[in-house]
């Protein structure tokens, strides 16, 4: 799949199964949504496969979401909670962030980075 970076073609509805994939780190799969024909935010389904984690990070992108699949222990700033299917979060940039993928399904986030994030479609690019 041929993928045009910051083409300015609107897509109004997203096909899961057309968005461009990569493997952010074992355990770890992004599925980018939107963000990449000019938009302001980027939307992206990041899955945590099971028995793997996403290690404490941050980035300068505000980030909100919600838990489309699964559960995990999800830790924000110094707050750890057990998250699942349906709960909402917020991220504000700069906060350190991680999370645990519990039970046997992967844990899959529905996030909204603004501004998008440039170092996801540098990884698209390397991925071609």
């Amino acid at each position: 799949m041929s993928i045009k970076i910051q083409d300015k073609k609107t897509l109004f509805f997203i096909n899961i199964e057309d968005s461009p994939k990569f493997l952010q780190k074992e355990g770890l799969e992004t599925t980018i949504l939107t963000g990449l024909h000019g938009e302001n935010m980027m939307m992206a389904l990041n899955a945590t496969l099971p028995g793997h984690s996403v290690p404490t990070h941050s980035h300068k992108h505000e980030q909100v979401g919600m838990v489309y699949r699964g559960k995990a222990k999800l830790r924000i700033g110094d707050k750890e909670q057990e998250v699942n299917e349906g709960d909402f979060f917020c991220i504000p940039a700069n906060t350190p962030h991680s999370d645990i993928c519990i039970g046997n399904e992967p844990f899959i986030m529905l996030d909204i980075f603004y501004p998008i994030r440039d170092d996801f479609i540098e990884k698209l690019k390397n991925k071609e």
